[in-house]
């Protein structure tokens, strides 16, 4: 669990930096349209790729059969999220291309846009809330469309289709994640056969692990767990197996680019993925784990796979998804400065030192260009990524971090005047704070989070990495954010050249708290629960430092003309506080202590007080600032010769979001009729 996705706050306010070796955004390009599509609570952007003229021949046409290997694992993704997603796409997109009425029409508009949710969400539930979709046209409206399609090409099953889309009752959530229910029954991904049960899935899991293994396999990673004759066994994915039909495509694209690689390493990682492919063999995949941590000289780099697990309730199974990228060797000289400094970071870290590494190896940390997302990463994608996830690999081998500064400068440019900061932001001194320091200090916070923060710590001897279950992930999130946030204070950072004021740390620490504490809640429906992981993380820090900082009146809450505003007095306290949090959650997280993470969780990141968040969802709603933002990919040509060799390959930029989408269905469909 190993990825950083990005704040609702965060968008809004990353501002220019000032310090000349940390995140130097980019000059603006006047003629660059960052802005693609609008829709519902989602505005869609395009991302540059700087630099990509500059590469060798060899890395691009690398690169260009990565992003091809890519893009043909989108339907894996669409049917791990649920077992119909791949049939209503279809239906929908149909329709949608085959309408010859007014598409002014209310019940047309609505359709347009319900398609467009499903298409960003990679099915039929939101990707962030993990809640079904409700349809703003009409049952009648749907059903006429479906009459009026060619004939024959309406799917046998429309009638099943139809009740799951507008039936709330059924398949109602992706990710359940709420305290006491079945996780498992009560969510509508498609990882485990229907008719399975938590505590069956648990005891399975139990059942085939090995007692003190030091180097245990990702169990359930790349499986579907079903029943057959009353046993659960594992379907796992590979060639032959599930999804081998899309395998098959990814398989022969990564052969394809092992023949451009860029040394004899990386063409072994790539290798080593296609026998994990083939296989599905769980050790074969920490074969290519170690492979990939331990290649650093690369220039282009990629991840492809079952990687994370935030799509499983149960932080098990992997769903699919790759990035495709290259160094952005100005950029990465903060991260290697951080990376050549973790053994201090390690041991000046305020947890108990029975839970700190004796020695950290290999961390290494870079800051890329993405040149495509896909699958889990698209159109939502991280802004920093820690990999592997295994902690044994991590102790033993290391681990690469990496913070994508390109998808970062698209947010900080589609953000600008949005008045964010005029409305939450307690005053003008903060504001001007903001503007001057968030766009190093958010980078810095990214980068701490993913190099270090991560890799930091360790399990003590027996512990079972699963031990946290549901709430793992939440655990793991924030230990990684207090990590960045204890040292984006701390004097080091000065003395390494990454921040030239002792206050520049103060941004972060405003924009972090007030956006776990307020303005997050942008995105949760009235009524409703905070449930996504790093949603959770957010709210956990920020309300146990307000409570624990109440007798010192750390943060405040100030009630200005009906709004309410944050309000940090003492920052050098709210950096205690932190550190103390972290020292819990680290020795939380390296004993498995279940019941004191359930009890944080359920105390301080789940509920949420219905006066405050109507507040900001009014306040919100004045701004018409969309909650969740996500991107388009570059178009990559392969120009050929008449030989068909890849003589050159270019990359556009002006493909819109409908096309897009529709492209990737008609190009890129690797999976069969079930």
């Amino acid at each position: 669990m190993k990825k950083l996705i990005i704040a609702a706050a965060m968008a809004t306010m990353l501002m220019a930096p000032s310090c000349s070796r940390t995140a130097q955004k980019a000059a603006p390009d006047a003629e660059f349209d960052y802005h693609v599509d609008r829709f519902a609570d989602i505005e869609v952007l395009r991302y540059k790729v700087p630099d990509f003229d500059s590469l060798t021949l060899n890395q691009k046409i690398l690169v260009y059969y990565l992003t091809e290997a890519a893009l043909w694992g989108r339907d894996i993704l669409w049917d791990q999220n649920n077992a119909a997603n791949l049939d209503i796409r279809n239906l929908l997109e149909n329709i949608y291309t085959n309408y010859d009425g007014d598409r002014n029409t209310a019940d047309f508009k609505a359709f347009e846009t319900y398609v467009k949710q499903v298409w960003f969400g990679n099915g039929i539930h939101h990707h962030y809330s993990t809640d079904k979709f409700t349809p703003g046209f009409s049952r009648a409206f749907l059903e006429e469309r479906i009459m009026a399609l060619p004939e024959g090409t309406a799917p046998d099953n429309t009638a099943e289709l139809v009740e799951i889309i507008f039936n709330p009752a059924l398949e109602a959530k992706r990710v359940n994640q709420a305290e006491g229910a079945d996780l498992i029954a009560t969510s509508a991904n498609n990882m485990y056969e229907k008719g399975l049960t938590q505590k069956e899935v648990e005891a399975y899991f139990e059942s085939i692990k090995k007692p003190n293994d030091l180097t245990p396999i990702s169990y359930g990673l790349n499986t579907r767990l079903r029943k057959v004759d009353g046993k659960i066994v594992e379907e796992p994915y590979r060639l032959g197996g599930l999804y081998g039909s899309a395998i098959e495509h990814i398989v022969a694209n990564l052969d394809s680019a092992k023949n451009y690689a860029e040394n004899p390493a990386q063409k072994q990682i790539i290798e080593s993925l296609i026998d994990f492919y083939t296989t599905g063999d769980l050790a074969t995949f920490d074969k290519y784990s170690i492979e990939w941590a331990e290649d650093t000289a690369s220039q282009v780099d990629f991840i492809n796979g079952f990687i994370e697990s935030y799509g499983d309730p149960l932080g098990m199974t992997g769903s699919w998804e790759s990035i495709v990228n290259f160094k952005n060797i100005p950029a990465s000289e903060r991260t290697e400065i951080l990376s050549s400094n973790a053994q201090w970071f390690e041991d000046n870290s305020p947890v108990d030192a029975k839970f700190k590494k004796d020695k950290v190896k290999g961390v290494s940390a870079k800051v890329i260009t993405a040149a495509i997302l896909a699958g889990d990463s698209y159109p939502a994608t991280p802004i920093g990524i820690n990999l592997p996830n295994a902690n044994w690999i991590r102790a033993a081998h290391g681990s690469k971090s990496v913070t994508l500064e390109n998808i970062t400068q698209a947010y900080d440019e589609a953000a600008h005047g949005d008045g964010f900061n005029e409305e939450f932001v307690i005053d003008q001194a903060t504001s001007d704070l903001l503007d001057k320091y968030l766009f190093i200090t958010d980078n810095l916070h990214t980068d701490l989070h993913e190099c270090l923060g991560h890799g930091s710590g360790k399990l003590l001897p027996g512990v079972d990495p699963d031990a946290l279950k549901a709430h793992g992930s939440t655990i793991e999130e924030a230990r990684a954010d207090l990590f960045a946030l204890y040292y984006l204070a701390d004097p080091k950072l000065l003395e390494i050249g990454l921040l030239d004021n002792p206050d520049a740390y103060k941004a972060e620490y405003y924009k972090y708290i007030l956006n776990g504490l307020m303005t997050q809640l942008m995105r949760i429906e009235p009524g409703k629960d905070v449930e996504e992981a790093h949603m959770r993380n957010r709210k956990l820090i920020a309300e146990w430092c307000y409570e624990k900082g109440k007798d010192n009146n750390v943060i405040e809450l100030v009630e200005r003309d009906g709004k309410t505003f944050v309000k940090i007095n003492d920052y050098k306290a709210l950096r205690g506080l932190f550190g103390e949090l972290l020292a819990e959650i680290q020795r939380i997280r390296s004993t498995g202590d279940y019941a004191a993470a359930q009890d944080l969780v359920e105390t301080y990141a789940v509920k949420v007080d219905p006066e405050l968040h109507r507040q900001v969802l009014d306040r919100y709603a004045k701004l018409d600032i969309a909650p969740y933002k996500g991107f388009v990919n570059p178009v990559y040509t392969a120009v050929r010769d008449a030989e068909g060799n890849i003589t050159d390959v270019t990359v556009s930029y002006t493909e819109t979001y409908p096309e897009q989408m529709l492209r990737y269905s008609r190009d890129y469909s690797g999976l069969r009729k079930h």
